[in-house]
C-alpha cells in the first residue's frame, strides 16, 4: 500500500516522489472518466447502429445522455464529499460505474443503451468532481492550475489510446468488448483509489447539511457572478470539444471516408495538441495569470472556429484545411480547461467539492448541449459539427471577458 493511512488526510508536502507520482496517475484516471467513456466507443458508431437497428443518430445521442448523466451525478456526489470527506462517495460512484458497463455490453435496444450511458454517468462522475476537489484542498489558485495541467498530461493519453484501442477491440471482439474493456479499466481504478488514494479533507473541514441547506449553497453559488460566469465559459470549453466528439465520427468516418483504425490516428493527433497545450500552460503561468491566458486562448479558438466554419462552406482547402482549424481549437482547451477550473474554485474553501459540483454540472449541460445540437442539426455535411464549435468558442470569450470584470470572491 502506498500510503500507510488512506483515511487520514495527506498534504503534497508529507509525500514522497513516489506516493505523490502515484497521486498524480490515479487523480488523472479519475479525471480520463469521461474521455474513455466516450472516446472509446467512437469507432464502433456505425456498427452499434447497424446492429442495434437504430439510426445513427440515435447512437451520436448516447454521447449527450453520458453527458447529462454525468451533469445530474455530480450536483450528488458534491454535498456526499463536503460531508464524508472524499474517498467513501468515490468508492460508491465506481462501484456503480463498473456495474453500468455490464449493462452498456448486454444491452439490445437504442433506449436500453442511452438509460444504461446514463447509469454509467452517475457512476463516472464521482471521480470528476472528487479529483476537482481533492486539488483544490491541497493546493491555492496558481499551484491548483499547474495541478489541473498536469492531470490533463495523464487524461490527455486517454483521447490518443481510447480510440485506438476502441478501433482495435471493435476488429476482435466487437462494440459491446469495448464495454467489458471500460468495466475493466473502472475496476482497476476502484482498486488503486481504495489502495492508494489519501483523504485530503479533515474531519474538522467538513460539513454536514440537510437538502434545504444544499439548495441554499449551490443558490449562493449561482449568485456569485464570478464563479457563474468562469462556470459558463468551461461549458463553453466543453461545447467545443463535445460538439467535436459527437460530429467526428461521421465527419472522419462517412464524410471522407476513413477507416474506424485511422480515425484512431486522426483523433490521437488532436488529443496530442491538446496535452502539448496543457503542458506549454505550466511554463506560461510562470509569466502570466491564469485568467490572461483563458482570454487569449478563446480569442484564438473563436478566430480558428469562425475560419473553420468559411472552410467548411466553401469546400477552399479541403479536409487538410479544416483538420488544421480543428487542431488549432482542440489545442485551445488545453490552456482554457486547467486555468478556468482553478479560477471558478479558487474562492471556496468549506464548498469546494459542492463548487466542484455545479462546476461539472453546468460544465457537461452546456457541453452535452452542444453534441445534442450536432446531432439534432445533422444534415449530412461537417457544418453543424463545425459551426457548433465556433458558436462555443465565441460564447465562453465573452463569458471569461464578463467574469473578469465581475467581483464576488466571497469564499465559502
Amino acid at each position: 500500500m502506498v500510503f500507510a493511512k488512506t483515511a487520514a488526510t495527506i498534504h503534497p508536502t508529507e509525500m514522497t516522489r513516489r506516493q505523490l507520482t502515484v497521486f498524480v496517475l490515479i487523480l488523472g484516471a479519475l479525471t480520463a472518466f469521461s474521455a474513455m467513456s466516450i472516446d472509446m466507443y467512437l469507432p464502433a458508431f456505425p456498427q452499434m447502429a447497424h446492429d442495434l437497428k437504430v439510426p445513427l443518430g440515435t447512437v451520436q445521442l448516447s454521447v449527450s445522455a453520458f453527458l447529462f448523466g454525468s451533469a445530474a451525478g455530480q450536483l450528488f456526489y458534491g454535498p456526499l464529499a463536503d460531508r464524508w470527506g472524499r474517498r467513501r462517495p468515490l468508492l460508491l460512484g465506481l462501484s456503480l460505474y463498473v456495474a453500468s458497463t455490464i449493462g452498456c455490453a448486454m444491452v439490445h435496444t437504442g433506449g436500453g443503451l442511452l438509460a444504461w450511458r446514463v447509469v454509467m454517468a452517475l457512476g463516472g462522475g464521482a471521480g470528476m468532481v472528487i479529483s476537482r476537489a481533492v486539488v483544490r484542498d491541497l493546493y491555492d489558485t496558481a499551484e491548483a492550475a499547474r495541478m489541473f495541467s498536469l492531470l490533463m498530461l495523464v487524461m490527455g493519453l486517454a483521447p490518443i489510446l481510447a480510440p485506438v484501442a476502441g478501433g482495435q477491440l471493435l476488429l476482435y471482439s466487437g462494440w459491446r468488448g469495448i464495454f467489458v474493456f471500460l468495466g475493466v479499466f473502472g475496476l482497476a481504478s476502484l482498486l488503486a483509489a481504495a489502495l492508494a488514494l489519501p483523504e485530503s479533507l479533515p474531519a474538522e473541514r467538513r460539513i454536514r447539511r440537510s437538502a434545504s441547506d444544499m439548495t441554499k449553497v449551490y443558490w449562493h453559488l449561482l449568485k456569485n457572478r464570478h464563479y457563474l460566469r468562469y462556470a459558463v465559459a468551461l461549458g463553453c470549453v466543453a461545447g467545443v470539444n463535445f460538439s467535436y466528439i459527437s460530429g467526428a465520427p461521421f465527419v472522419f468516418i462517412e464524410l471522407h471516408g476513413l477507416s474506424p483504425q485511422f480515425f484512431g490516428v486522426f483523433f490521437g493527433v488532436n488529443a496530442c495538441g491538446l496535452i502539448g497545450a496543457s503542458q506549454m500552460n505550466r511554463r506560461l503561468l510562470r509569466r502570466y495569470t491564469p485568467a490572461a491566458i483563458a482570454r487569449s486562448a478563446f480569442m484564438v479558438a473563436g478566430s480558428a472556429g469562425i475560419a473553420l466554419i468559411a472552410a467548411t462552406a466553401t469546400g477552399f482547402g479541403g479536409f487538410p484545411l479544416q483538420m488544421l482549424f480543428i487542431f488549432v481549437c482542440l489545442c485551445m482547451t488545453g490552456l482554457l480547461y486547467p486555468n478556468i477550473t482553478a479560477l471558478a474554485l479558487a474562492p471556496f474553501d468549506k464548498a469546494a467539492g459542492s463548487a466542484s459540483a455545479l462546476l461539472g454540472t453546468i460544465q457537461y449541460l452546456l457541453g452535452a448541449s452542444g453534441g445534442a445540437l450536432v446531432g439534432a442539426f445533422h444534415n449530412g455535411t461537417a457544418l453543424p459539427m463545425t459551426g457548433t464549435m465556433a458558436l462555443c468558442g465565441t460564447l465562453g470569450f465573452v463569458a471569461v471577458l464578463g467574469a473578469g470584470r465581475s467581483k464576488g470572491h466571497q469564499r465559502a
